[in-house]
């Protein structure tokens, strides 16, 4: 038997990573008009269905399972025409809480009598589809990607002096984690810049080296589409920034016993 999720289950589960053991139906919905729909997946496939926490954004994200696409569609859908709301096919755009994708299309579902329109986005690198109502674009902060004055400010911004803050490192991880999450790209840059350690300086705590890898790679992709580079031209162009810089303020025990810190609040 296939497993059903209906869509009241699904918005209490907020789903997040589900896997599917069997071709079943995972519900589709939009709080926004109260459209309700099915959509089939192949087994194994990842579900992701439910509003974006920080903006109660409808949205479905699927990874599908290892060498297999999503499968039947219980839902009447079509592509519509190649540009909506300045968005075009093709284009790469950034969504924030995911970073840097591609619109594949721009669909239009019939669901229960109702039309819903669609940019779908791939995020290739983390082998993720997401489907946002074009209506939905500008609550889900949804852009282009930066312009060139844009992204030489966020480079100039890794060259300045780290700025941290003497509070407690939860609370300044809950900001870095609002920043890297924000969208705009010099706010991104600034959590690069702030948790960078040299080789010469003290190593960072398990949580810190995440935040400032998850930054890295958000900067690094949205580098590498405004200017078209590789992965590695981008990550070498902003350590090349990083390392113009002057050292961390502050004596290497300062540091050390920030490091400290951290990971006895993260044991705690």
């Amino acid at each position: 038997m296939p497993t059903v999720f209906s869509p009241g289950k699904l918005k209490r589960l907020k789903l997040s990573g589900r896997r599917i053991g069997a071709a079943g139906q995972a519900a589709f919905f939009s709080e926004g008009n109260g459209v309700r729909g099915t959509r089939t997946y192949a087994p194994g496939s990842s579900l992701a269905v439910a509003a974006d926490p920080a903006r109660r954004v409808p949205l479905v994200a699927v990874r599908p399972a290892a060498g297999r696409h999503g499968v039947r569609n219980s839902m009447t859908t079509k592509k519509t025409s190649q540009a909506k709301h300045g968005f075009k096919a093709l284009e790469h755009v950034v969504y924030p809480s995911h970073g840097v994708g591609q619109i594949v299309a721009i669909e239009e579902q019939e669901i229960a009598g109702h039309t819903l329109e669609l940019f779908v986005i791939s995020f290739e690198k983390d082998k993720m589809t997401l489907r946002v109502p074009v209506a939905k674009i500008a609550s889900a902060g949804m852009r282009k990607l930066s312009e060139p004055q844009v992204v030489a400010k966020a480079l100039e911004t890794l060259t300045g002096r780290a700025r941290v803050k003497k509070t407690m490192w939860s609370r300044r991880a809950q900001e870095y984690e609002a920043k890297i999450n924000s969208g705009d790209l010099v706010a991104i840059a600034e959590v690069v810049r702030d948790l960078y350690r040299a080789d010469t300086q003290p190593e960072q705590s398990y949580s810190e080296r995440q935040l400032y890898e998850s930054a890295l790679d958000r900067m690094m992709r949205e580098l590498g589409a405004a200017e078209r580079l590789t992965d590695i031209e981008a990550q070498k162009k902003i350590e090349g920034q990083l390392a113009k810089g002057p050292r961390r303020g502050g004596k290497a025990e300062e540091i050390e016993a920030e490091a400290e810190v951290a990971e006895q609040e993260e044991a705690a």
